[in-house]
């Protein structure tokens, strides 16, 4: 372990001196009370790589978070039924909970939130060949394997996003086909918004924005969908009710197992009309699930223990973003970091790829999703800590240096 923290111009080399182990501490948390002498010193580092061999720091994702105790409590003392027959109460008490936060008449659990845009996006295009607009940068049209498209015949009309994720009012206007023209143009049926906006790096909709699209959708005898995988990051870096986010939406679907960290599934909600045809779709693609309240039950918790812990996931995010942004050879738009998202640039002439950066980080338990040669994605999560954000900037600014060094200091 030496051997690896060496080649990562460890810290630990730079505390030669009594004086000097203070700084030390300090950094890691340890009172100055318990660092007297080198021996300590000594002590301190044989446990510290002790730990430092089973400790992981996941940025990878907010899906990677693990059920927590209370959770897994829950589970295990589930209500259960049969959920295809909608008996079971577990299931039943997570929907109803998620229609009053969402201000919608009813809600449907679902295995994932792909799915859940799936059944929603098929629901309201009931006829092949409809039109759906939504942006290129979208989940939906980048990340679910054109499922609208292979499964529902649904024709995909993207326009491009901006850097906040919006799409220009007058770009998703001019998209809307002439119904006049149908003999050669599909029918334009529905239009999809992201909120948080993943790809733009976690980037919230304004309730004004989506209220506008909404009443574009509604001029135009079309539906708005909301991708709310990340509402509730949204409503907390907004601070605007969830409900109030999605009003001008006539569905959404949410994300129970990202920021909330529940282990599985996803919520979609809309009209009474839309979630009994939404429940017919959910068993023609095979996510209809027995006692499904043993997974909901789970989700209860999160709702109730972990929607508030956003809040720090923002804080922790901010945090990481000023401090890559000081480490030579990085650039962050710190600025653009609203919620648990940072992306984080390579410049030019560091002679390091984001590939081999994530390879060091992943050596010492730090596990980071390259976004392309010279980019990063790191999202936080309540798992993460204060202190995990603290030392991955260390050892991420390590790493950066060691380069520097091994080419000479250019």
């Amino acid at each position: 372990m030496s051997a690896v923290l060496n080649s990562l111009n460890s810290p630990f080399n730079q505390f030669d001196s009594v004086d000097s182990i203070s700084s030390f501490a300090c950094l890691f948390y340890i009172p100055d009370k318990f660092v007297q002498n080198r021996a300590d010193l000594k002590v301190i580092r044989k446990n510290f790589d002790q730990a430092m061999v089973t400790r992981t720091i996941d940025l990878r994702s907010d899906t990677v978070t693990k059920p927590t105790e209370t959770m897994r409590l829950a589970m295990a003392k589930a209500d259960v039924d049969d959920d295809v027959l909608i008996y079971d109460p577990t299931a039943r008490q997570l929907e109803t909970e998620m229609a009053r936060i969402t201000g919608k008449e009813a809600a449907l659990f679902v295995p994932s939130g792909t799915m859940g845009n799936l059944i929603s996006v098929l629901v309201h295009c009931e006829i092949r060949g409809s039109e759906v607009i939504l942006g290129n940068n979208s989940h939906i049209h980048i990340y679910e394997n054109g499922g609208i498209s292979t499964i529902g015949g649904v024709h995909p009309r993207p326009v491009k996003n901006n850097v906040d994720g919006t799409i220009d009012i007058d770009l998703i206007k001019s998209a809307i086909r002439n119904p006049d023209f149908e003999i050669c143009y599909p029918k334009s049926r529905l239009i999809c918004l992201e909120n948080s906006h993943a790809n733009s790096g976690g980037r919230c909709l304004s309730v004004e924005y989506t209220d506008q699209v909404g009443e574009l959708a509604k001029k135009h005898g079309l539906k708005l969908h909301i991708d709310g995988a990340r509402i509730f990051n949204a409503s907390l870096a907004l601070s605007v009710p969830v409900d109030r986010l999605l009003q001008a939406a006539d569905s959404a679907s949410v994300c129970l197992s990202k920021g909330l960290g529940a282990p599985v599934g996803s919520v979609i909600v809309g009209t009474k009309s839309f979630i009994a045809r939404a429940r017919i779709l959910r068993k023609t693609l095979g996510g209809g699930m027995r006692q499904v309240g043993i997974l909901c039950a789970a989700a209860l918790v999160a709702l109730q223990e972990n929607v508030q812990k956003l809040v720090i996931d923002h804080k922790n995010a901010k945090a990481l973003a000023e401090g890559l942004n000081k480490i030579k050879g990085l650039s962050v738009d710190v600025a653009s970091v609203e919620t648990n998202i940072v992306y984080f640039e390579i410049l030019k002439g560091s002679h390091i790829t984001a590939l081999k950066l994530g390879k060091i980080m992943g050596d010492h338990g730090i596990l980071l999703m390259p976004d392309s040669s010279s980019r990063v994605r790191i999202v936080i999560h309540h798992q993460v800590s204060a202190s995990d954000v603290q030392y991955t900037l260390q050892c991420i600014k390590q790493a950066m240096a060691g380069v520097t060094e091994a080419n000479g200091g250019n």
